[in-house]
């Protein structure tokens, strides 16, 4: 019976587990994990309901919500994508609800039922859960593979590995790795807030649809934004932060965000629509008759910032006034002052170099029957359920190659 071992129990590696398990009973099948539970980040993602994938409706391009490693990632979804996800879940029983922003959740609501899914599936085809087993060093023998563990207990062999340990936010969580002289890119946080002083007042307001970017680069986001104690988030920001995660990281996370409040709505369209408004209601006071795009208490904030009193009345509104408020709506600059990781995801810019493997196998080029899925790669997503898709389907891809070559033996 050849022996598979899986290093990891987060989704990646409990349901590669399950499907090698299921569709070969006679492969014996191990998976340690560090920590004293499994599937510990799937049972808090998505604020604990589960985000478990994406429709991808409005996703133009793959690269839109993987940053880094796409091109692996379309391989992957060419085997198994989020429709064939969702009726793997639906045939286990699971009903599944989309929301408006095309994220997928449990009609439950309770990441716990996928947790349940997954581990009540994995007894039930016979796979070995060990806890409390951190891994020390992967070893690649003559005839297979040797697993070393911390704290004294015992070695295991094996004819395969999978490692999926997630993202390691430093690079010594890889060292475990070291035998195996692979390629490693320093890993980074990614889906994070910024830090932003002077906003205390703001708090809790939130803008439905913002163009948000970092002065002096390319990168850009579009989205709800949030204002918190500390700075900005929500969706625009977080997805900012994963595009530039590793220039915000090299710069120490000082930079210039500026703020587009109209969603590109452009400079000369701004100001059309603010003589428009200046024009038609020129008796009214300016506080009180905001932009459609632009929140009541958002656009009184804005006024402030561009040195306009709100009891103010358009007609007494000057060119100078208007300039500085047409710069405030389409190009606000805040200051970055740092970042701070958001509560609901544990996400790693960099890893294991995507160079190691074969995009069609997951398997590491120079260690047959090492296999590597999920983020412990260099694949990162942005936030909407397209992190956990991307573990399902590199699970996937694995669990089938596996289950190929035992079929290639025999």
């Amino acid at each position: 019976m050849s022996r598979v071992c899986i290093i990891g129990a987060g989704a990646a590696g409990c349901f590669c587990a399950l499907l090698l398990r299921r569709q070969c009973p006679s492969l014996q099948v191990d998976v340690y994990e560090a920590g004293r539970r499994a599937l510990a980040k799937v049972a808090i993602t998505g604020g604990g309901r589960c985000n478990l994938t994406n429709t991808f409706q409005g996703i133009r391009s793959l690269k839109e919500a993987y940053p880094r490693g796409e091109r692996l990632v379309h391989r992957a979804f060419c085997q198994f994508d989020h429709q064939a996800l969702m009726r793997w879940f639906e045939g286990e029983g699971v009903k599944l609800v989309v929301q408006e922003d095309e994220c997928v959740f449990p009609q439950s609501q309770d990441a716990m039922q996928i947790v349940h899914t997954l581990l009540h599936g994995m007894e039930r085809a016979g796979v070995a859960l060990h806890l409390d087993h951190r891994v020390e060093a992967v070893e690649h023998l003559s005839d297979g593979y040797q697993v070393r563990f911390a704290a004294g207990q015992a070695p295991v062999r094996a004819d395969a590995v999978v490692v999926t340990t997630g993202g390691s936010p430093r690079a010594e969580g890889l060292s475990f790795l070291a035998p195996l002289q692979l390629d490693l890119v320093t890993p980074v946080p990614s889906l994070f807030s910024f830090n932003i002083a002077g906003l205390s007042e703001w708090m809790g307001m939130v803008a439905d649809n913002v163009s948000v970017a970092l002065a002096g680069t390319k990168f850009r986001a579009q989205g709800a934004l949030l204002i918190t104690h500390w700075g900005m988030s929500g969706p625009a920001i977080l997805k900012l932060s994963s595009y530039a995660a590793r220039h915000l990281a090299e710069v120490g996370y000082r930079a210039q965000l500026v703020v587009d409040w109209l969603a590109d709505v452009g400079e000369e369209e701004a100001r059309s629509l603010l003589a428009d408004l200046q024009q038609s209601q020129p008796a009214k006071q300016i506080g009180n008759t905001h932009l459609p795009q632009v929140s009541s208490r958002f656009w009184q904030a804005l006024l402030h910032r561009a040195g306009i009193r709100a009891e103010q009345r358009w007609q007494e509104v000057g060119r100078k006034q208007l300039n500085r408020l047409v710069s405030v709506l389409t190009a606000d600059v805040y200051a970055i002052e740092g970042q701070s990781r958001h509560k609901e995801e544990f996400v790693t810019c960099g890893g294991v170099s995507l160079s190691n493997v074969n995009s069609s196998t997951l398997e590491v080029k120079t260690h047959p029957g090492l296999y590597l899925a999920g983020e412990v790669l260099d694949v990162d997503a942005i936030t909407g359920g397209f992190n956990l898709q991307a573990a399902w389907s590199m699970a996937y891809v694995v669990a089938q190659q596996i289950i190929k070559g035992e079929g290639d033996k025999s």
